[in-house]
């Protein structure tokens, strides 16, 4: 698991210039670039769902500070000749503490989803995810179709415009709630069709951007 993190951390994308050069909507905020050198943790306070059951997620910083990412192991939704409706649809909702230096703040401003998916011509299957902090609205979901025929690793990504990021409120220690979903359904498929946040090599980094600001 050690390794794992570390090739994650070290595959981890910085936030492009287009995002931190663009002006915020939230007044009393300024963008800054890079992110913060203090140091930056992350810990995963509470999970709860079907797809990841305790011992199943964790969460890891990225070296930069950029970005973190979340590890799953056992997530995974299926259809088909005798497999239970209840193992179409699974979920996961991650309750996250970012311990951030003083002074400054941050959205997500990306994420990329990666996972595997085995689905026979005529299923369907979609990935979807919000994300909000304590105490905040939810949002809405953004939806992923994944087409099928595939045997194959699969990837979604979510951009979120800087206009539209939603940042923590400067002084205020709010976790941040981060919910995904996979789907399966069988349609006119004859076999089993699954998807996981899985991939080839026994586990999936799905990467959360960030998009850091200075308080004032």
């Amino acid at each position: 698991m050690k390794d794992l993190l570390t090739r994650a951390g070290l595959a981890l994308a910085v936030l492009t210039s287009s995002l931190l050069m663009a002006s915020p909507a939230s007044a009393g905020l300024i963008l800054t670039d890079p992110p913060p050198t203090d140091e930056i943790s992350i810990q995963l306070v509470a999970m709860a769902g079907s797809g990841c059951a305790p011992g199943t997620a964790d969460v890891a910083i990225s070296p930069d500070h950029s970005a973190f990412t979340a590890i799953y192991s056992a997530y995974l939704a299926q259809a088909g000749p005798s497999v239970p409706v209840t193992e179409n649809r699974k979920n996961c909702q991650l309750n996250v503490l970012v311990n951030a230096p003083s002074g400054y703040t941050f959205a997500i401003a990306k994420v990329d989803y990666r996972g595997y998916g085995f689905l026979q011509r005529g299923a369907t299957a979609q990935q979807r995810a919000n994300y909000y902090f304590q105490g905040m609205s939810m949002g809405s979901y953004a939806n992923h179709p994944i087409a099928a025929p595939l045997d194959d690793n699969w990837i979604a990504t979510d951009e979120i415009p800087i206009a539209s990021q939603v940042f923590r409120p400067c002084g205020e220690q709010r976790n941040l709630n981060i919910n995904t979903e996979l789907r399966v359904t069988k349609g006119t498929s004859t076999d089993v069709s699954y998807l996981t946040m899985d991939s080839t090599d026994g586990s999936i980094e799905t990467i959360y951007h960030f998009s850091w600001m200075r308080c004032h």
